[in-house]
């Protein structure tokens, strides 16, 4: 079949030319994102040291190794803004790998009893208040309407990351802190209240988007 030809005024005729749209790769290998990385990676690392909840060594390396990942919760954030490496790739994978942290460490302290009876509760708050939020935004992404994170949010985030501290060290921090485990169960309440709170900050704020979703 002959192609066809569409007049050019500088050169007479030309071939048709389909556009070609130029795309910036998202960089893999910053430092921001290499912290996030680990973070990941620390994941399966402390659910295998929380097998055996009653070895204080295993808790011990947990809480380290819990410690550092959520260090790099906020270097990361920090060394992105600082050095301008904020990218897709890190943009994603931040608040996935701060939610796989959280529910992994939070389904294993209720597995060997650490979290138990009523503070169950808390932490199926805490649970369900991420799948919502994470799936109100993804619904408001596909509409380019941004969630920012709230002061009382970050707040959260702390006492959270806090009080699941206290409870990875359980037995083996009563040893040198008595009260270990009861801090840290007071902490997760007080965390699971402002995630109800933040919960429906985001709810109201992104409900009218939804509502008017002309789609």
């Amino acid at each position: 079949m002959q192609e066809r030809l569409t007049p050019d005024p500088v050169h007479g005729f030309t071939a048709p030319m389909n556009p070609v749209l130029t795309r910036r790769r998202s960089p893999a290998w910053t430092l921001a994102n290499c912290l996030t990385y680990g973070r990941l990676v620390a994941v399966p690392v402390v659910v295998g040291l929380l097998f055996w909840p009653t070895e204080h060594t295993a808790r011990f390396a947990a809480l380290g190794i819990y410690i550092a990942a959520a260090i790099t919760d906020y270097l990361d954030g920090y060394v992105a803004r600082t050095y301008d490496q904020s990218s897709a790739l890190g943009r994603m994978l931040d608040p996935i790998a701060d939610k796989l942290l959280v529910a992994a460490c939070l389904l294993m302290l209720a597995a060997d009893n650490t979290i138990h009876s009523w503070s169950l509760w808390a932490a199926i708050v805490i649970l369900c208040r991420e799948i919502l939020v994470s799936g109100l935004r993804e619904y408001l992404a596909e509409l380019k309407v941004g969630v920012p994170v709230s002061k009382v949010a970050k707040w959260k985030t702390t006492l959270q990351l806090v009080a699941i501290g206290f409870l990875v060290a359980g037995p083996a921090g009563e040893t040198i802190l008595p009260g270990t485990i009861w801090t840290g169960t007071v902490l997760l309440w007080i965390a699971a209240a402002l995630t109800l709170y933040t919960g429906w900050d985001y709810m109201r704020a992104g409900i009218k988007h939804v509502i008017d979703d002309p789609r």
